[in-house]
């Protein structure tokens, strides 16, 4: 009995024994497990702080590319854009991510309703040709003064402008070299109906002053002799539109396509008094050349053309390439010294293929500087559907550099000066345009 009662009492000591270790051992196991646990989170957290600290790296890198971005924007005189439909600053702060919770962190730029697209314009660069290139934003409207001289001393009468016809105008005289100073004043307004398309209208105003060398045939002079006329009056009122006709950018060019259209309202070559004693015919006397000059062609012309742009930066190519057809006139007759008029009948004068290309380059962000290259093949003028006698394809090419300060967001200053490449191009060009805009 007393055995039993030991063994049983054994039995009860060896299970609280073997109790008491189970509990130790899960007593000693529960602080090893919540160790590994925090352990755990705050290896995550460590990871999480390090993600928002390259996220804000990464945010600063790509402010400081915007910002240069922007910088060579401005310098090319093109207004930066923000992002469509994004509210500036709408994104969580990286700072604060790395004290909350991941949920924070996967936030993103909101966006309220739907921005209209704004398409993408060329580049500006400083003027060298009659045909801009940047074109003017939807609503906006831009007022250019401007002032021309042009100085040629050519054997030829017959310039882009003003073609005035040797065989029409010159009668009894021998020319031997005309020295011509030409000032243009004009007044170009421009409207964008969108971001892609604007309109044009040019108002200008002429003064002319020429000096013929010749010496006149059919009597017995060997000397020559300097006949002096000028001219000031309203020239050629111009209407344009331009359109841009894809999406450039990257490895695209920009492509403008437009289109001019040149009107009469200058003084006509053909209604200025010519120096005659009766008609500039036969063997009757006068230089044959007009007291007064003309300030318009007398011919309305209409002219297309296409212009590229390929920004490269930090330089900007640009060209393009036009044809005016100049429409003939019928039942034309010139003014003689008398009062009559000397019936000439149909005059066509020849078309004109223009050519230019150059480069412009972004000295800082206000200032840039252009170079280029102009060709203007002038046809044959045909009279009564027959070439004029002694008319010839004449090449007129220049050299021309500008310069430009943006002195304001709205208000630029350019200057553009050309030198002739061939006998019959205009010796020096200078040309001073201050756009504004509204």
């Amino acid at each position: 009995m007393n055995n039993s009662r030991r063994d049983g009492a054994s039995a009860i000591l060896a299970c609280s024994a073997l109790a008491m270790t189970a509990t130790a051992t899960y007593a000693q196991g529960v602080p090893a497990a919540n160790d590994a646990a925090e352990t755990r989170i705050e290896q995550l957290q460590q990871q999480v702080t390090e993600q928002a600290q390259q996220i804000k790296a990464l945010r600063q890198a790509v402010t400081e590319q915007e910002a240069r971005h922007r910088e060579l924007q401005r310098a090319l005189g093109q207004e930066p854009r923000p992002a469509a439909g994004a509210i500036e600053g709408a994104a969580p702060s990286m700072e604060a991510a790395g004290t909350s919770n991941a949920t924070e962190t996967s936030q993103r730029a909101v966006r309220i309703g739907v921005a209209p697209s704004q398409e993408p314009s060329p580049p500006s660069v400083a003027p060298l040709f009659e045909q801009p290139g940047i074109l003017t934003p939807k609503g906006k409207f831009v007022l250019e003064p401007s002032v021309q001289y042009v100085y040629s001393s050519s054997n030829r009468v017959a310039l882009v402008g003003f073609t005035i016809i040797p065989a029409l105008l010159i009668g009894l005289i021998d020319v031997r070299e005309v020295k011509r100073n030409t000032i243009t004043g004009a007044l170009t307004t421009r409207y964008g109906l969108s971001n892609r398309f604007e309109v044009e209208a040019r108002l200008p105003y002429v003064y002319r002053s020429d000096s013929t060398i010749s010496r006149e045939v059919f009597t017995n002079s060997a000397s020559d002799t300097a006949f002096n006329s000028s001219g000031r009056a309203l020239g050629d009122i111009e209407l344009a539109a331009r359109y841009q006709l894809n999406e450039g950018g990257g490895n695209r060019p920009y492509v403008i396509g437009s289109l001019r259209f040149k009107s009469r309202t200058g003084k006509d070559p053909f209604d200025v008094v010519t120096d005659c004693v009766t008609r500039c015919v036969g063997n009757t006397t006068g230089t044959g050349l007009p007291l007064e000059l003309p300030t318009g062609s007398g011919f309305y012309s209409l002219q297309p053309g296409l212009t590229w742009l390929f920004p490269s930066d930090p330089a900007v190519f640009f060209g393009g390439i036009s044809y005016t057809y100049n429409f003939k006139r019928s039942n034309v007759s010139r003014l003689v010294l008398n009062g009559e008029r000397e019936f000439i009948g149909t005059v066509e004068p020849g078309g004109i293929f223009g050519v230019n290309f150059g480069m412009g380059l972004a000295l800082n962000e206000k200032s840039s500087f252009s170079v280029g290259v102009e060709l203007n093949s002038v046809g044959r003028t045909r009279q009564n559907g027959e070439p004029v006698r002694g008319s010839v394809r004449t090449q007129l090419a220049s050299m021309l550099l500008g310069y430009s300060y943006r002195y304001s967001d709205k208000t630029a200053f350019s200057v553009t000066v050309g030198a002739g490449l061939t006998r019959d191009s205009p010796d020096l060009t200078m040309t001073f345009r201050i756009p504004m805009s509204f």
